[in-house]
């Protein structure tokens, strides 16, 4: 494929880069990216809140096996949407074994994301997933390359078995990876597998390949991928501590500044020079949201740019409006600020967030809340005595966490990021106690700069705005 683009639109929290976003930013002629982060979660409570415009049950029509579209829908579908006080119907939480049900609610779902930002054109689209939630990649992968997604990006990890998974599943061909289990000894062996023809998938012709990118934040990083990937890595997305969402952990001991964020070093900084001699394309990411920024990316060697925050906070974007409206009137004012928080993410990856009051991440709201884990995305695998896995979350009660062996320090300060991201994007579940799950807002330091993409007369801006700004387009700027 040799069309590369020149933006990419960054794959961010649970259906912020939702279909909407991506279509239009592939519709303007750049790269869209759907996230694949909670997408089975997001596809259920989409279809039990209505499907508002019929769109996802379009997509389900045109999914390859009726049968196994008519068992989700009608499991998950609600034709009246859902009641003002009406909780959401959870599906069960991944594990190494989990069933062909959930798995093909994953591949739906996927599919569904996938199809819907490609439909009517023929521009670029990826998918984004996290190498921290490993359950359910290798099937949500699968249902995007169903829908003959063009990329796929991972970052939060090292994903060097993805690749030699994405070929063996173009050809519906079983397909594992290496699973991380906390206490796991020499000798041990625990892989994820996902067979499409045991899943119920059979018969389909053969799939298109799609690129794939990791993200990188150091030079050892791009090193091990294309010495030990199990298959073609074809590019690299290198993200520096500014972006927003889960941040790479400095390199050596961790050290907080005074306002108690991780202090990045020299030895966190990418020698593009040398990343250069590999060969491969390249885009940068984290505080890359201006044309200066991309040329400054171009003259450096880059294919171009990957921008998340800009997108964000779009018309276009998935966010909730009441939060992405927040969001951009605190920039206007001068007044937004995000805070990488070491200890929000149960992954123990720097987690950025925009310090709203209304979210989690104000104290009080994060005192009131009831800590429950029960959607399970970012919980642990540990060995027990007996050799079997169990699974704990650094974000669930307390003496739970502890009593499946966690340290109750761990359990200070975290935030239950799937909750939260889940009602960021307008899909927050009503809790036992009569309250919504709160919400979280995660964003990179450019969340100062989005006034850059407001036209004058406008309160917000589009997708169509970023793109234009960012390629050097004249925009007459409030």
């Amino acid at each position: 494929m040799d069309n590369k683009p020149r933006i990419i639109q960054g794959g961010m929290g649970a259906s912020i880069s939702n279909w909407e976003l991506a279509r239009a930013v592939s519709l303007a002629g750049q790269m869209g990216v759907v996230s694949g982060t909670a997408l089975a979660s997001v596809f259920a409570r989409r279809l039990q809140a209505g499907d508002e415009g019929g769109h996802v049950r379009r997509a389900v029509k045109a999914f390859p096996s009726p049968k196994i579209a008519n068992k989700v829908m009608e499991k998950y579908y609600n034709e009246g949407g859902l009641a003002e006080d009406g909780v959401y119907k959870r599906h069960p939480m991944y594990t190494i074994n989990s069933s062909p049900e959930l798995l093909q609610l994953t591949v739906v779902g996927s599919f569904v994301e996938v199809w819907l930002a490609k439909e009517g054109h023929d521009g670029l689209v990826g998918i984004n997933v996290l190498e921290k939630i490993q359950l359910p990649n290798l099937a949500t992968l699968y249902g995007a390359m169903l829908a003959d997604v063009d990329f796929v990006i991972i970052g939060a990890g090292i994903p060097l078995h993805i690749p030699g998974a994405l070929d063996l599943m173009a050809n519906h061909e079983a397909a594992s990876i290496p699973f991380s289990v906390i206490g796991a000894e020499r000798g041990d062996d625990f892989r994820i597998h996902f067979d499409p023809k045991e899943t119920g998938f059979d018969g389909l012709p053969p799939l298109k390949r799609p690129l794939f990118y990791a993200i990188i934040s150091s030079n050892v990083l791009a090193t091990a991928m294309i010495k030990r990937a199990t298959g073609r890595v074809d590019g690299f997305i290198v993200e520096t501590p500014t972006a927003g969402g889960h941040n790479a952990p400095p390199r050596g001991p961790l050290q907080l500044n005074e306002i108690g964020e991780p202090i990045y070093g020299e030895k966190d900084v990418v020698d593009l020079e040398k990343l250069a001699q590999a060969g491969l394309p390249f885009w940068m990411a984290g505080s890359y949201g201006t044309h200066e920024q991309l040329q400054s990316a171009l003259d450096n060697g880059a294919e171009g740019i990957q921008v998340g925050t800009a997108f964000a906070f779009c018309d276009d974007s998935g966010m909730a409006e009441v939060d992405r409206l927040k969001v951009v009137h605190l920039a206007r004012q001068g007044e937004i600020k995000v805070f990488t928080d070491p200890k929000a993410s149960p992954t123990g990856f720097p987690f950025k967030v925009a310090t709203l009051d209304n979210s989690l991440y104000n104290d009080e709201v994060y005192q009131q809340r009831d800590r429950i884990c029960d959607l399970g995305f970012l919980r642990a695998a540990y060995k027990k005595e007996n050799g079997k896995l169990g699974y704990r979350c650094a974000s669930e009660p307390e003496e739970i966490f502890v009593k499946k062996g966690g340290k109750m320090e761990d359990t200070v300060g975290r935030k239950c990021l799937c909750n939260a991201l889940c009602s960021a994007a307008g899909f927050p579940q009503m809790t036992k106690s009569g309250r919504l799950e709160p919400t979280l807002v995660t964003s990179g330091d450019e969340v100062v700069n989005i006034p850059q993409f407001i036209q004058e007369g406008n309160e917000t801006y589009s997708a169509q705005d970023v793109i234009s700004c960012l390629l050097g387009e004249k925009l007459v700027t409030s």
